[in-house]
């Protein structure tokens, strides 16, 4: 591993280098380098000190499609293979031109490839649960970290924008939600009459069938987070919250399918970026219990793709892909 010193020991030589040669500096007319301005930042675990305008950024997790849409600088990311269906082409050509400094997991961590990067800022987007398999304390040897992780699905607008500040790019992450949320407006006026009083349930992705349960999501989750924001309500709550996604679904028998979604007027589901199900979901549709549903029955269900989007450009195409799922609505 090629070794770095810290960031703020590595300034302080810098400094104290340029002092030493001050005199020389001066006769041959040259001025000694400034040293870069920094700021405190407030993290997930505290405040730090970093660069106020990083030019060479590490992000890992969530901080990837937040800060390859953002233009931030950055040197190197993790991979994120599950983002890669809501990116842009050029966001993707830039994803793809980028070096892969760490893997899917917080465990596939690359230090070697990070030192080698030489990062002046570190920002780890992974949800708090696994930072446990993050080296923190040598990722500080190399570069100031900013731990700016998940915890709720819904609260990737106030994450993002965090994970943009951190990295210089506010102006940008601006103009995304300002889109974002001009969009969603129309789509709200749109179909205000239509789901007007309606309770809405949601079935996820990601129920086991080995142990026959399903993905029952409520309000602030994946699937129904973005939907919410066109006026659509989403009705109930998990039975125990246990922390993060826990606080906003939970994982029933498929016997319980009845009692978690009877009550529902119409149900949404996810399904893949090509509109099919995923295996889990098509158990759940499969089941004679859900044919049963009330809404089921009145023809009230909507596929709706792109759930997992965790950004605002992303969820440009989460809208619209909504509008498309919902518009049955506005003929009934």
């Amino acid at each position: 591993m090629r070794s770095a010193l810290p960031w703020r020991t590595a300034g302080a030589v810098a400094l104290a280098l340029a002092l030493a040669t001050g005199c020389g500096t001066a006769e041959s007319g040259e001025q000694p380098a400034e040293a870069a301005a920094t700021r405190t930042f407030t993290v997930d675990d505290g405040e730090i000190t970093i660069p106020a305008d990083p030019k060479r950024v590490v992000a890992t997790g969530y901080a990837v499609p937040v800060l390859i849409e953002a233009d931030a600088a950055l040197v190197g990311i993790s991979t994120w293979k599950r983002g890669l269906p809501l990116m842009s082409e050029e966001d993707l050509a830039t994803y793809d031109g980028l070096e892969k400094v760490a893997g899917e997991s917080a465990a596939e961590t690359n230090y070697e490839a990070i030192a080698k990067v030489k990062p002046d800022l570190i920002v780890i987007g992974v949800p708090k649960p696994v930072l446990a398999d993050v080296d923190i304390e040598r990722l500080k040897s190399i570069a100031p970290v900013a731990v700016i992780g998940p915890t709720v699905p819904s609260a990737w607008r106030e994450l993002s924008r965090r994970q943009s500040d951190a990295a210089g790019r506010s102006e940008n992450f601006d103009a995304a939600k300002t889109a974002y949320e001009k969009k969603a407006a129309g789509l709200t006026a749109k179909y205000k009459d239509a789901v007007s009083g309606l309770k809405f349930g949601h079935v996820g992705a990601y129920g086991d069938i080995s142990d026959g349960t399903f993905h029952r999501e409520f309000s602030g989750s994946w699937g129904p987070n973005i939907i919410e924001d066109v006026g659509v309500t989403y009705y109930g709550e998990v039975k125990e919250k246990t922390g993060g996604s826990g606080d906003v679904s939970e994982y029933p028998s498929i016997e319980e399918l009845p009692q978690s979604l009877g009550e529902a007027d119409a149900i949404t589901y996810s399904v893949q970026d090509d509109g099919t199900p995923s295996e889990a979901v098509k158990y759940v549709l499969d089941s004679e219990l859900w044919k049963g549903l009330p809404a089921v029955k009145a023809g009230r269900v909507f596929p709706i793709r792109y759930t997992e989007a965790a950004t605002y450009e992303s969820a440009m195409k989460t809208l619209d892909a909504v509008d498309e799922a919902l518009a049955p609505l506005l003929a009934s």
